[in-house]
């Protein structure tokens, strides 16, 4: 990413205020577009991301002051078309629709839910209303989630994506849903079977959101989903790794053996570091060994063992190979940068380790001596 970049000037700044505003301009005579293009730009700039979204939206609140029943139809009037219906994966549509949600909360949460919720169906066509649809499964969990239900059989993907992307338990930037774990399932169990990616993922995101507190609920549906054979094999098999990815990190062995790896299979492992000693900025460079008797599938990854600050330890699991095991042997390589200026994370000087994982176990480890 490029020194001095801003997620948030280019998702939300005066072009695109101009262009919403024109579009509420075109829809109703009476919106003022300049007023509200300035409105906006008062405060905008000095705002985070999620703060930008509720501040246009509470300044078109400011400049459609009806009633949801009485300002929907210009709502409607000012969406552009729907996003491509031709489109399978990655469509999530333009970001400064995303306060039109909030906006629709704002109106219609308390008195007008059905009315709001028919508007969140038409809105998440051209922008996902993952965000904006939470409060309505708090206040009416009940008639939010029979919504949900009747969304699964939607013609447009982009409406059955929001039906699990909505209910996820840990939707990222997302409000905390009151939903038990297993209340959304049948929405999945409904929506599994989807042909199309930009469903599926939203699907696997969600599984691997519920493996964080209960793994075998996630486990035993995709057994299930197995047998049910609704979903194309291959497709299944991909949500499968998807939704998995996080137990895998952590070694379940369950996890492992449903993506067809042994954690007790019978190998020998060597981890070889090029050098005992690595300075800050330099790279980690290693070579790991299998010998094994026979021929097996096998995911090696990595994990390494931070120093921090005031002398604790954090870890973390890196990705090397998946692969098999052919004709007895097999030789992996990796050039693992240790990177001093990242502004996420910052390495500390210190004893160091690093562990070889194939199939969820460590096989070896070694240390090393992390240099300023």
């Amino acid at each position: 990413m490029a020194s001095g970049f801003s997620l948030k000037d280019q998702l939300f700044n005066q072009e695109k205020v101009r262009y919403l505003a024109g579009l509420f301009a075109e829809a109703d005579p009476g919106f003022d577009a300049e007023q509200f293009e300035s409105r906006v730009m008062e405060q905008l700039l000095g705002f985070e991301l999620k703060q930008r979204i509720n501040w246009i939206a509470e300044m078109l609140g400011e400049a459609l002051p009806g009633t949801l029943p009485e300002v929907a139809p210009v709502l409607l009037r000012a969406l552009p078309e729907p996003l491509d219906p031709k489109k399978t994966d990655d469509d999530f549509g333009d970001f400064i629709f995303a306060p039109l949600g909030e906006f629709v909360v704002a109106k219609g949460l308390e008195d007008h839910r059905e009315l709001a919720l028919d508007l969140l169906a038409e809105l998440t066509q051209r922008f996902s209303m993952e965000w904006a649809v939470r409060p309505f499964l708090n206040r009416w969990p009940v008639e939010a989630m029979a919504r949900m239900q009747a969304w699964t059989g939607h013609d447009s993907y982009h409406v059955r994506r929001l039906v699990s992307e909505g209910t996820r338990p840990r939707l990222p930037w997302g409000l905390a849903v009151g939903l038990d774990l297993p209340e959304p399932l049948p929405l999945l169990e409904a929506l599994h079977g989807d042909a199309t990616r930009y469903v599926t993922r939203s699907i696997a995101n969600h599984l691997n959101d519920i493996t964080k507190k209960d793994p075998d609920l996630v486990l035993d549906l995709l057994e299930k989903w197995r047998v049910d054979a609704q979903q194309d094999r291959r497709e299944l098999d991909w949500m499968t790794a998807h939704a998995l990815r996080g137990l895998v990190k952590s070694g379940h062995p369950r996890a492992m053996e449903m993506l067809g790896y042994d954690p007790l299979a019978k190998l020998d492992a060597r981890l070889d570091l090029k050098a005992g000693a690595v300075r800050i900025g330099e790279a980690l460079e290693f070579s790991c060994h299998l010998n094994t008797a026979e021929d097996l599938p096998v995911l090696v990854d990595y994990r390494l063992h931070f120093q921090r600050p005031g002398g604790k330890i954090s870890a973390k699991v890196f990705k090397l190979k998946q692969a098999r095991v052919t004709g007895g042997a097999l030789t992996l390589k990796k050039r693992h940068p240790l990177k001093g200026n990242a502004s996420t994370f910052t390495l500390v000087p210190g004893q160091h380790r690093i562990e070889l994982l194939v199939n969820g176990r460590v096989r070896d480890d070694v240390e090393f001596e992390l240099m300023a």
